[in-house]
């Protein structure tokens, strides 16, 4: 049994840390799985335009040298931490209106897909290259920030373009997805060194790319609220299989 993170940004997008840091940070919490999931902007609105601008986004220039360099701390983290690190990205659709804004989770994938793309064909694209496909934080994160509600709003149309839907992001639980009866995954949206502390998904299959996908995809996972100064994969850890009722 492990503990898995697949929502974590670096420097080569909002994020804080440099990827190695990163893995160094997990690695020594005892993280058994992370994926980095740096933001990919459209280029069309606004929003999207300045975070270009600002740096903000990883792109088609730099896509290559990020998955390499995810590829090449995988190796190191598999040899220090006996932690598998695999390459993703979050496709970033920001809007002023909330209720157009919506964010992708793409895990296990390491060919660029255009985030310009509608959404039925970023999902079939990432698909088609073995990447899983996750809404992320699709209802209110229950912070100040920008919210993203168009897939929510619209998920009866769209459900099935999803491998899974975020049900926690950072410190917070969504009751609304916990009860939908969507597929389900708990992660922290790390962007700054403290919210590693955050609800994650517990797995209990082969530390392998492939099982953890199947175990996703099939459900076979438990959620935990990690806290500091937690004794790491426990057997006596409070997870909870949905739809049990929230824990904390």
């Amino acid at each position: 049994m492990f503990m898995a993170d697949f929502h974590m940004h670096t420097n080569k997008s909002d994020g804080k840390l440099s990827i190695r840091e990163l893995v160094d940070y997990c690695g020594k919490l005892g993280h058994g799985t992370i994926c980095i999931t740096d933001h990919l902007c459209e280029k069309v609105s606004f929003l999207g335009k300045a975070a270009h601008y600002l740096g903000c986004t990883l792109d088609e220039k730099n896509f290559s040298s990020y998955i390499e360099e995810i590829e090449e701390e995988a190796v190191r983290a598999k040899r220090l931490y006996n932690m598998l690190v695999l390459p993703g990205f979050e496709i970033t659709k920001n809007s002023f209106s909330n209720h157009r804004s919506f964010h992708i989770l793409a895990i296990g994938i390491r060919k660029y897909v255009n985030p310009s793309l509608p959404i039925e064909r970023l999902c079939a694209e990432i698909r088609e290259n073995s990447g899983l496909v996750v809404a992320a934080h699709p209802v209110s994160t229950r912070k100040w920030e920008k919210q993203t509600y168009h897939l929510w709003d619209n998920r009866e149309i769209w459900s099935h373009l999803f491998d899974a839907w975020e049900v926690a992001s950072g410190p917070h639980i969504f009751p609304e997805v916990m009860h939908s009866g969507l597929p389900l995954l708990a992660n922290s949206d790390m962007h700054l060194p403290h919210q590693i502390y955050a609800w994650k998904t517990i797995l209990d299959c082969e530390k392998s790319e492939e099982a953890i996908k199947q175990s996703i995809i099939k459900q076979d996972i438990r959620f935990h609220h990690f806290v500091r100064d937690a004794i790491v994969m426990d057997k006596g850890i409070n997870c909870f299989l949905p739809p049990m009722p929230i824990l904390t």
